[in-house]
């Protein structure tokens, strides 16, 4: 993917009000970044400003990582097709790959660097990096 198109993909991403999203555990944050195009947003989960959880999504394609599981899986989506269950837009099935997509987890990696003057990306980009290393 070119420069210029991970900078656009980057710089679309909006939060979307934290009203909207509940987490799963007392005293954990879920902030929604949603993209400029179909089928690409990002969710993180805090505790104590402490990254727990996240999930990227774009184009058909997934990386998660938890604090619990402790390592990136990537994987795809059925968000691109059109069946009874993604209908719905809160609906999302996601299929984890025997490998992780290295590709995939560097295209994410720059597309989260667009925004590392904030303070969950910088963590989820030092998080991918630490991954890399093992």
């Amino acid at each position: 993917m070119e420069n210029h198109e991970i900078n656009q993909l980057g710089s679309s991403l909006r939060q979307i009000k934290q009203t909207s999203i509940r987490s799963g555990e007392a005293g954990a944050v879920r902030l929604w970044y949603q993209g400029g195009e179909p089928y690409f947003d990002i969710f993180f989960e805090l505790q104590d400003d402490h990254l727990r959880w996240f999930q990227f999504t774009l184009r058909g394609k997934s990386l998660s990582w938890s604090q619990r599981a402790k390592n990136v899986q990537t994987g795809t989506t059925d968000e691109p097709r059109i069946n009874d269950t993604t209908y719905y837009a809160g609906s999302k099935l996601i299929q984890t790959n025997h490998t992780v997509d290295q590709n995939f987890v560097q295209l994410v990696r720059a597309i989260l660097q667009t925004r590392a003057d904030e303070a969950v990306f910088q963590q989820a980009i030092a998080l991918l990096d630490s991954q890399v290393q093992t």
